[in-house]
């Protein structure tokens, strides 16, 4: 037994950082028998049968200010945002009613975006031709209802997720493009057996201990729960309890049960875009991620939460820049009939 072995037998089992064994990458316990595909399909399957009010993310609620629009596509439809002056959010056509300029160059004046072509003036109360969609903002993401494209009952509001309180919380938000379609995107995260093969970087010693194999499974009993060691360093990291969910059919939520930071959240979105130059689809990957600890550490940290933010983001970004690839690639095989 060497030191460093003694050290890590002797390591309070109470504590949130646990040392790692050096194991190689290819002595992992192989996942592949665990991730069955009609289980992750199964899943996606329910997934879709849930109601969204035809609600779709648009973006981070801190990208949406009051002194410049934002404009994003949803499916093919063309959007501005902006707030006014009391902070609530607007969402409208992204084109000029009268030429068709894009509105997200428009100036916000007296809380009415002020087309710079020839000053037509549009407002929360719209015009003749341009009228403002459902929006609703949760203080973390901002949502935009599209009842054409979502073809479902419309709701009143979208279904926000559980979450830790704001008070007690950091939140960062990420968006990355990837060409391929929202059910590529959930299909991934319905895949928590690629975690530590696909990412040893950032997670360690994963294991599915349940997941739903039936075709058809009552809505409190369809999660993935999963043990995981997020990585802190490559020696040490902090082992939690995991479940992922999906309450609607372009959202699943990765939340902790049990271990450091339990409460927290991360949730991922998958938003239509409009389709690349050459047809292919794209879909937004809109993350967000809500920290949360009871340790009086945490709250401290909460006073400087604009520079852990950026740290925070980092890691989802990293995460998804792989995992647009496992997404793409299985768009590609679905669409070009190999899969």
């Amino acid at each position: 037994m060497t030191a460093l072995d003694a050290v890590r037998r002797r390591w309070p089992k109470t504590m949130p950082l646990q040392p790692l064994p050096s194991e190689s990458w290819a002595k992992q316990e192989p996942t592949w028998k665990g991730a069955n595909p009609q289980v992750i399909e199964s899943a996606l399957k329910r997934a879709k049968t849930r109601t969204s009010g035809n609600w779709f993310v648009f973006a981070a609620s801190r990208d949406i200010k009051a002194d410049k629009p934002f404009g994003r596509y949803v499916g093919t439809t063309e959007l501005v945002a902006w707030r006014d002056s009391a902070g609530k959010v607007h969402i409208g056509p992204g084109a000029c009613p009268h030429l068709g300029a894009a509105l997200d160059t428009a100036k916000i004046e007296c809380d009415t975006l002020v087309c710079r072509w020839h000053g037509l003036a549009l407002g929360p109360k719209g015009k003749a031709g341009w009228r403002p969609v459902p929006a609703f903002d949760d203080g973390v993401l901002v949502w935009v209802r599209l009842d054409e494209l979502g073809g479902e009952e419309p709701t009143p509001v979208p279904v926000v997720p559980i979450r830790p309180p704001a008070s007690t919380a950091i939140a960062g938000v990420v968006t990355l493009v990837g060409k391929c379609e929202p059910d590529d995107i959930i299909a991934n995260r319905l895949d928590p057996w690629h975690g530590a093969w696909f990412h040893p970087y950032s997670f360690a010693r994963l294991k599915v201990v349940s997941a739903p194999t039936e075709i058809d499974v009552p809505d409190e009993d369809d999660r993935f729960l999963v043990d995981v060691t997020f990585r802190v360093s490559r020696g040490v990291g902090v082992p939690v309890r995991a479940e992922f969910v999906c309450p609607g059919p372009r959202t699943i939520v990765m939340r902790i049960l049990d271990g450091e930071g339990a409460g927290s959240v991360v949730e991922t979105h998958a938003t239509p875009l409009a389709p690349a130059a050459d047809g292919t689809p794209r879909t937004a990957v809109i993350e967000a991620t809500i920290a949360s600890s009871d340790r009086p550490g945490f709250q401290m940290a909460r006073k400087v939460s604009g520079l852990l933010r950026p740290a925070m983001n980092f890691t989802a970004a990293r995460l998804w820049k792989d995992d647009l690839d496992y997404a793409e690639r299985r768009y590609e095989l679905r669409s070009t009939g190999r899969a």
